[in-house]
């Protein structure tokens, strides 16, 4: 049976196996839910089992690679678990292809490729993640600062004639909207978002991704001295801050990645449009310029 199978599919599908081992061994060990624990305990558990499985094919013994291991140990970290292991698990296409491929010659593999289709993603969605409960905030604080500062510093862009004049006044809109987002936030979690989740952080969350989301919008315009193409600059600033929020969102909750980023996209440059009309009518029948 061994000679039908391509020794270096196998090589590498047990080499991801070891690692996928390790990284949710590891998880088990650092996760403090307990619930979490017992999750990564079971994946773990059916990783290593795979890996065991394909060593009687390629009669090799493998080491786990630990700079992959430490990426996702560190990834998981950053942007939370359901986020990391979805990520780790979309690799799983080459193994789902291989497993059914081996079927063929080995019933044995009908258990493990079912495991890899739903199992294993099924697990992962009962994971305790608060980093993705944390992620209403972020959407929160990020789309209100796309939908509003791009609106409005389309508007006053055509209102004004200096660049870093616009820059400074979506600045200061910025700073305001965002302390009052944070605030607005706060008390929305205390009464809606639930136990698990803290509502200063949450307001911190919203406050900060609304700044962070201010400063990349109005950096264009103390770059450059020509408003037309601060505007050009912000507008694409705000396309990829969308395409990267989504493909976060998109990937932990296994959400439909272009219907979101062109609802997303519709509503900010929607409402930049009219704000730029307002602008335009502002300028020129009142005359008003600095």
């Amino acid at each position: 049976m061994a000679h039908t199978l391509h020794i270096n599919k196998a090589l590498k599908q047990q080499q991801n196996e070891m690692d996928d081992f390790t990284i949710y061994s590891m998880l088990s060990l650092s996760d403090k839910n307990k619930a979490n624990q017992t999750i990564f305990r079971k994946i773990a558990k059916e990783e290593q089992g795979h890996y065991t499985y394909l060593k009687t094919y390629t009669h090799q013994e493998l080491q786990p690679r630990r700079y992959v291991v430490l990426f996702y140990l560190f990834l998981s970290k950053i942007v939370g678990i359901s986020f990391t292991l979805k990520f780790l698990e979309g690799r799983e296409e080459g193994a789902k292809a291989f497993y059914k491929e081996l079927i063929l010659t080995d019933p044995k593999a009908q258990e493990i490729y079912e495991q890899e289709i739903h199992h294993e993603i099924e697990l992962i969605d009962m994971l305790h993640d608060k980093k993705l409960f944390y992620a209403g905030a972020i959407v929160l604080g990020m789309n209100d600062a796309l939908v509003e500062l791009t609106g409005t510093l389309s508007g006053i862009a055509l209102a004004f004639d200096k660049s870093v004049v616009v820059g400074v006044t979506g600045l200061i809109m910025g700073i305001a909207a965002s302390l009052s987002m944070a605030g607005s936030a706060y008390l929305e979690s205390k009464e809606n978002v639930g136990d698990d989740v803290n509502p200063l952080t949450y307001s911190l969350y919203t406050g900060v991704s609304y700044i962070l989301t201010t400063a990349i919008l109005v950096a264009p315009f103390f770059i450059f001295e020509k408003i037309s193409i601060a505007i050009v600059w912000m507008f694409g600033s705000a396309l990829v801050a969308i395409f990267l929020y989504n493909f976060y969102i998109c990937v932990a909750k296994d959400l439909s990645f272009w219907k979101r980023v062109r609802e997303m996209s519709y509503i900010t440059f929607g409402v930049a449009l009219i704000s730029f009309g307002i602008g335009y009518v502002v300028k020129h029948y009142f005359g008003i310029e600095i």
